[in-house]
């Protein structure tokens, strides 16, 4: 009988010191808690992150960061090897064998690509591979990179349809402020959705280390419950955290609950995964419509756009009231959607587009 999948994702403050160097004993600990997991029938995917700072001892660049782009990706190319060795040796201690992943966004956009990676990651699993997997950081562009690991952790989650995604950090979890200002912040442990007041609670930037924070950990939890994925917000250095938090063990983190309905891999993206290029502004008949009938966007409902997106760019839908309600990819560019707004589908050249959003592009938000 197949066991449970775990998806552990691990960030860089939780894996270095002060000094910003790879901490061996971390890597350790959480290869014994795989191979705890493991042991007991489980199968247990890892998502790190680490690679520059793997990267910076070895090319003599002492503790700074470089700030240049180009160079930031040849550490990663460098340090992404030594990383991974240490995730081996750590595995092989206890018996295991790690097969090193690297994903980029396209590998979740283009549907035969994201067969090829699911298929990849199923088979590692089944030939009893431990699969340690990071962004594609040596040939990522800014423009298409999915900006941190919490993110990517989620993403991965979905596409092995997960049991648990467990986001390890140097937190005990989401807290009801911020203990370096609030002696009384207390654990928040468990969590039904996520809302504006959380998502201001959580912040913004994390360490100097990593490219992650709290608030990209509310996001990554955000997107793994709309994937029916339970996802948890946990210690890195609590005793036995991955077998706790898959047993449902009372205060080990914050816990978010999953929707009832998975939310397609194409939604997701769109929802999560790709930023907003504009809006299209809205009448309150086709808002009803968008929500209650599933329909797709024609111009006869638009009644302007914000932003000079361009065609298959995402885009924000908003009612006349401003609040957005949902996101899609426009089938035409801002300009083409101001001159067709308001316009019925009878008076439009034959040769236009008449959706604006097609509803299998179209998800609507809570």
């Amino acid at each position: 009988m197949t066991g449970r999948l775990v998806v552990a994702k691990i960030g860089t403050s939780s894996l270095t010191d002060e000094r910003g160097r790879i901490v061996d004993s971390a890597i350790e600990k959480l290869c014994g808690e795989v191979a705890g997991l493991k042991a007991a029938g489980e199968r247990v995917v890892v998502v790190t992150s680490g690679a520059i700072a793997a990267g910076l001892p070895v090319l003599g660049l002492g503790d700074k960061r470089p700030s240049d782009p180009a160079v930031l990706q040849a550490v990663s190319a460098v340090g992404q090897a030594h990383l991974v060795d240490r995730y081996n040796r750590a595995l092989a201690a206890h018996g295991l064998v790690a097969g090193q992943v690297l994903l980029a966004p396209l590998d979740f956009v283009d549907r035969r690509q994201y067969l090829h990676a699911r298929q990849t990651l199923q088979v590692l699993l089944d030939l009893g591979v431990v699969p340690v997997i990071n962004e594609n950081d040596a040939v990522a562009d800014d423009e298409i990179r999915f900006g941190d690991n919490d993110r990517l952790a989620a993403l991965v989650s979905h596409l092995l349809t997960a049991d648990l995604l467990v986001l390890l950090t140097d937190q005990v979890g989401l807290l009801t402020g911020d203990p370096r200002l609030d002696r009384e912040a207390s654990l928040i442990e468990e969590i039904v959705a996520v809302d504006h007041t959380l998502e201001a609670l959580a912040g913004g930037a994390g360490t100097a280390r990593g490219s992650g924070g709290m608030a990209s950990k509310l996001g990554a939890a955000k997107i793994a419950a709309w994937s029916g994925v339970r996802a948890v917000i946990a210690a890195a250095s609590r005793p036995s955290v991955l077998r706790d938090a898959l047993a449902g063990v009372a205060g080990v983190g914050t816990v978010f609950v999953p929707r009832p309905v998975r939310l397609p891999a194409r939604k997701l993206w769109i929802a999560f995964a790709v930023g907003a290029a504009g809006k299209i502004m809205v009448d309150d008949g086709a808002r009803q419509a968008l929500t209650l009938r599933g329909v797709s966007l024609l111009p006869a409902g638009v009644t302007g756009a914000e932003g000079s997106f361009d065609a298959d760019d995402a885009v924000e839908l908003a009612g006349p009231d401003g609040a957005v309600f949902a996101k899609g990819l426009s089938r035409h560019s801002a300009a083409d959607v101001r001159r067709l707004a308001g316009r019925r589908t009878s008076d439009l050249p034959p040769d236009v587009v008449p959706e604006v959003v097609h509803r299998d592009d179209l998800v609507l938000l809570p």
